[in-house]
């Protein structure tokens, strides 16, 4: 699975170096910081500092492993459509905590006062 992950981010990189230079320099230099080996590791930590890259290598990823089809074992092309499915639902649910922590630091701002407000209202509709 590294090796198609491997071969995945030089597909990536060989686009973005014809699309896209700038993106291409960073993702360059992103995977010469991180731990290409490892390509679970390398894809989750793309994850959290640039989301559409990470998600490309894991499509770039699976059509390879599609692509060699009859070289590659059914465990092998599974675990990696096992692995995207894992490194996207691990991240949409990271994007749900933190959306729903800044919901809850938005709540915690309001105004004391306004909630006072809102229960005389309620209790002037009871009263008539």
């Amino acid at each position: 699975m590294n090796f198609v992950t491997y071969e995945a981010i030089k597909t990536v990189s060989e686009q973005l170096q014809e699309t896209d230079l700038l993106k291409a320099h960073w993702f360059n230099q992103f995977s010469t910081r991180e731990k290409v080996q490892n390509g679970e590791l390398y894809i989750q930590e793309l994850l959290e500092v640039h989301q559409d890259l990470a998600f490309r290598v894991m499509t770039v990823r699976e059509h390879l492993a599609n692509e060699i089809l009859d070289f590659l074992p059914e465990m092998t092309r599974t675990g990696i459509q096992q692995s995207n499915m894992q490194l996207r639902c691990q991240h949409l649910e990271r994007m749900m905590n933190v959306q729903a922590s800044q919901g809850y630091a938005e709540c915690e701002n309001l105004d004391p006062n306004l909630e006072a407000g809102l229960d005389l209202d309620a209790d002037c509709d009871r009263k008539l």
